[in-house]
């Protein structure tokens, strides 16, 4: 229910101003009407479906870590595919390469008539080197320089053809040493949790039993705590029935998440084929939730928060990008035109005063127009009177003249008549 207090205009009356004000009050009913019918709206959900498969989804995932944890097996063991092909260690030894490198390997997967095109970017060299200070700004500029590319797109006059380069997820692997995370961890999530969703990952999980496992994430989310990094969990919505509720939760106390990648796949008794890794006392399943985290992962990165981690990368992270970047060039804005305000004693508050300065604004308004109209009057009013004024003054110039000339003819008229009296009396 909302107040409203409207003012009447000012209004001029036998030379007396009066201000009327009325209060009214306006109610919004929210109806839950039933209906008698088939009206079609409930086919909205398929429309969106047939439009999304239509122009097919795109999804930008980064892999960083340092080297020989398993980041290009673990990306094709995601997509049950070879897309990332890995690299040539003694190839790079050669080469002794100084600086950490960025990789971007793109490609158009298809599973059941859904198009996916898939960019994974990689980080080559990220603490490899001796010294490792600022390894992590490399990575740093090239998700800021994405977010660049696409606030220039938005600035173009054409935006049909815009293409979504942002990073939306970063997959970041801490090797499996079993104690906490090393220095060059925390300062790297440090300096990128506020720039991507983060989403740590212990590498090689099948190296450490399940006691070690369960410690050491204890310690990495300790660590992640006590440094106040943001790390992405899985939002909660009001409609979310009771079974999606616990399955999310499920999926965000794995986080860490303890993985094994592998896209090899080895017979079990029985015939039944697994991905795994091959050891001589057994074999460890990559999709066996026993076994490592591996189905949580591929379940909240591609299953169910594929959608959750792009809207989380544009409302979010790239809105307060956008943000700072405007404000750095000097573009600022009225913070007052998007404040909400949660109290409704407050909204009503902020509605009368604003009314109240509309009202003294419009009796201002009306003040000065009165007073130019009252000034227009007194001048037109001292015009009428001295062009009266100077009418009277010609007027009775012209009279004085009329008499003086009667005046001049009776003295005339008296003399000649003198004249002829004394004619006769002497003749």
């Amino acid at each position: 229910m909302n107040t409203i207090r409207k003012g009447s205009t000012l209004s001029e009356k036998q030379g007396t101003k009066t201000t009327e004000t009325a209060t009214t009050t306006t109610t919004t009913e929210i109806l839950h009407p039933k209906l008698h019918g088939y009206v079609g709206f409930s086919n909205l959900p398929n429309q969106v479906h047939r439009k999304s498969v239509k122009s097919g989804f795109q999804f930008t995932c980064m892999v960083a870590g340092e080297s020989g944890l398993g980041k290009s097996t673990l990306i094709n063991t995601l997509f049950n595919t070879r897309l990332h092909p890995g690299r040539d260690y003694t190839l790079e030894l050669e080469k002794e390469p100084k600086t950490v490198q960025i990789h971007s390997i793109s490609a158009d997967i298809e599973e059941n008539g859904v198009k996916l095109k898939l960019t994974v970017v990689d980080t080559p060299g990220f603490g490899d080197f001796i010294n490792n200070d600022k390894s992590w700004k490399p990575i740093l500029d090239e998700i800021e320089g994405r977010f660049d590319m696409h606030l220039e797109q938005e600035a173009r006059v054409h935006r049909s053809r815009m293409m979504d380069n942002r990073i939306h997820a970063c997959i970041y692997f801490i090797a499996p040493t079993g104690h906490s995370l090393k220095p060059l961890d925390i300062e790297f999530m440090r300096r990128l949790h506020t720039r991507v969703n983060l989403i740590p990952v212990i590498a090689k999980s099948d190296t450490m039993t399940d006691e070690e496992i369960m410690d050491f994430k204890h310690r990495i989310l300790n660590d992640i705590e006590y440094h106040q990094i943001q790390i992405y969990q899985a939002p909660i919505y009001e409609y979310d029935d009771v079974e999606t509720v616990a399955e999310n939760r499920e999926i965000m106390s794995k986080i860490p998440f303890a993985v094994v990648g592998s896209i090899k796949e080895f017979s079990l008794k029985g015939g039944h084929r697994v991905r795994g890794r091959m050891y001589p006392w057994g074999v460890i399943e990559v999709d066996n939730e026993d076994h490592c985290d591996f189905v949580k992962l591929r379940q909240m990165l591609i299953r169910t928060h594929m959608e959750e981690l792009k809207e989380q990368t544009n409302d979010v992270i790239y809105e307060n990008y956008r943000t700072e970047k405007l404000s750095a060039m000097g573009i600022q804005q009225d913070a007052s035109v998007f404040k909400e305000v949660d109290s409704p004693v407050e909204r009503m508050e902020q509605k009368r005063i604003t009314h109240e300065q509309k009202l003294s604004k419009l009796e201002s308004e009306m003040n000065a127009i009165l007073h130019a109209k009252a000034q227009d009057k007194e001048k037109k009013l001292k015009q009428s009177e001295q062009e009266l004024y100077n009418r009277h003054k010609e007027m009775k110039a012209a009279l004085d003249k009329q008499l003086a000339e009667l005046e001049e003819k009776k003295r005339r008229l008296e003399i000649e008549r003198t004249k002829k009296k004394g004619f006769t009396f002497n003749k």
